[in-house]
């Protein structure tokens, strides 16, 4: 290969299924020029496994702009289809493995795992240049024809798994609201008891009784917020004293914080054991706090009167769970939920409200 003719890495060279393959820190500028996903010469069917999804670079390429101080990025796994040669910097034993990637400049490139990343940073140096002597690692696997990149497309993504949402938040520590559901849950015993932070739904036999993803939802919904805005100190302040409020005057998990009800029997009984009565009492709080601010307090305190058993079906039947006694959580339910609380501690409700009701007491039509 001609040297002249090339571009060359610093690379680490592994084995996997007695192939091949090449670890090499790239400068973030090159990535965009040599991953080049709608080169015509790329087979449309590579690229059409690869079609992006525009609405996630924004947020991609905010997050890179907003935190050039401790961003991260995972590696770029790609194939290259061209001449490629590994020159070891020393022949010895412990250090053959490590060397120059000699790659021809006609090779093309192909991503594997990764395309958003590479868009993103694409649209990152258009606004931030200097972040272009950063580096990131790439994994290429030499590939000619391209004959095994859609495999490889399967294999990577066949065992991912997603982290939950609870996670997500649990381990944010940028989000504002996400930090502050976390210090309300530190700060009320049964929340810190009872509270679930890994997964999204529990299990029959869970020994929780709520999960962090639905407080986190139900705040949003409380404050009118949207994930990343920022939160007040008086909003903080007002979840606080909410889920204080809350807590105390939902008889049902005091009876679990007492050990006078297990979480299985609040979950296989009662609505207010799932997320769907989570989110409603936000959407619930919300409204006091916009129209009764001076009396939101003694209305969440009403919310000990109410029969939240699954048996009232006059109240939560086609509502918080459907004919089958399965417990339903959609925009819709947790609003047709809203509605009935609101119903029952008398309160008025809006014209889209009453919208829905009609819609939900006309059979959905």
């Amino acid at each position: 290969m001609n040297s002249n003719f090339s571009y060359t890495f610093p690379a680490l060279k592994g084995v996997q299924a007695d192939k091949e393959y090449y670890v090499v820190m790239c400068p973030l500028r090159i990535i965009p020029k040599i991953f080049l996903f709608d080169e015509e010469e790329i087979p449309p069917e590579h690229r059409a496994q690869r079609i992006l999804n525009k609405s996630r670079i924004p947020e991609m390429t905010n997050y890179i702009i907003e935190n050039q101080k401790d961003y991260v990025f995972s590696s770029i796994t790609a194939s290259i289809d061209g001449d490629i040669e590994f020159i070891p910097f020393d022949q010895s034993s412990p250090f053959k493995d490590l060397g120059n990637l000699k790659v021809s400049l006609d090779s093309r490139f192909l991503i594997n795992d990764g395309q958003h990343r590479r868009a993103a940073i694409e649209e990152a140096l258009k606004i931030s240049p200097e972040l272009g002597n950063e580096t990131i690692s790439v994994v290429f696997f030499h590939d000619v024809g391209l004959k095994h990149s859609q495999q490889m497309f399967s294999d990577l993504n066949r065992h991912a798994v997603n982290t939950t949402s609870s996670i997500g938040i649990l381990y944010d520590y940028r989000d504002k609201l996400a930090l502050v559901t976390k210090d309300v849950i530190a700060s009320i015993p049964l929340l810190v008891r009872y509270t679930d932070k890994e997964r999204v739904s529990l299990s029959k036999n869970s020994p929780k009784i709520l999960a962090l993803n639905h407080i986190f939802n139900a705040n949003l919904k409380l404050l009118g917020k949207s994930k990343g805005d920022d939160v007040t100190n008086d909003e903080e302040a007002f979840l606080q004293e909410f889920w204080k409020t809350l807590c105390a005057s939902i008889i049902e998990w005091q009876m679990v914080y007492k050990k006078e009800l297990t979480p299985r029997d609040l979950r296989a009984n009662y609505i207010n054991g799932h997320g769907v009565f989570i989110e409603a009492i936000g959407v619930l709080g919300n409204f006091l706090i916009n129209n009764y601010c001076s009396e939101w307090k003694q209305y969440i305190e009403k919310l000990s009167q109410i029969d939240w058993n699954r048996s009232n079906t006059t109240d939560w039947l086609g509502r918080a769970f459907n004919t089958n006694g399965r417990i339903q959580k959609t925009s819709y339910t947790v609003q047709l939920t809203s509605n009935k609380i609101k119903e029952l501690l008398e309160l008025p409700l809006t014209e889209s409200e009453m919208q829905l009701e009609r819609k939900f007491l006309n059979g959905g039509a």
